[in-house]
């Protein structure tokens, strides 16, 4: 049986866990390219010309995990999912202030799987699927969460199954229902069919 490649990066963040800082140096180049392709994936979801790179998004999503002064890491599938949801926030904020002084329209058709293509309108698409992605959190928080690590973040189902403490069957599940749930409701929010 091969050693798990994810143990190094689990322990560190155990060592984290109690207090000790020195360990975070460690783990930066053991996350840095995990952390790069969540990036990668993120930024192709984004308009052309986007004004972040991907670098910027990596450095601004680490900047803010280190400063997660309570955060109770429990292996390496959580951290990176923790890490999607921050770079999902940060995007979703850089595209609320751009709309700020654009009042145009959301746009309409978002179909939700695995090669999630948005249209012309990226930054008001992602916007409203944030939106509507918080709605589905307030009503089953972890079928948000699948979405979250599965679309933004690209975990695995066994990832995510590791992370959120279930069987992988169980976010199968969860993700056929969150996918359909949230196509409902972007489709009721924009007025478009499919």
């Amino acid at each position: 049986m091969s050693p798990d490649p994810a143990a190094p990066i689990t322990q560190l963040l155990l060592r984290w866990n109690a207090g000790e800082e020195s360990c975070r140096d460690e783990l930066i180049p053991l996350v840095e390219q995990e952390l790069r392709r969540i990036a990668r994936r993120q930024m192709r979801k984004e308009r052309e010309g986007h004004t972040l790179q991907t670098t910027a998004l990596v450095n601004e999503a680490y900047l803010k995990l280190v400063d997660q002064s309570r955060a109770n890491w429990q292996n390496r599938a959580h951290f990176l999912a923790v890490a999607a949801s921050l770079m999902r926030r940060i995007l979703v904020d850089h595209a609320r202030g751009l709309c700020r002084n654009k009042r145009g329209g959301i746009a309409g058709h978002m179909p939700l799987d695995e090669n999630f293509a948005f249209s012309p309108a990226k930054s008001a698409s992602l916007i409203a699927l944030d939106d509507a992605l918080q709605d589905l959190a307030r009503v089953e928080p972890r079928k948000a969460q699948v979405v979250e690590m599965r679309y933004f973040g690209g975990l695995s189902v066994e990832e995510t199954a590791e992370a959120l403490h279930v069987h992988p069957n169980t976010i199968v599940r969860d993700w056929a229902l969150a996918r359909a749930w949230l196509k409902r409701e972007l489709t009721r929010g924009s007025g478009a069919v499919g």
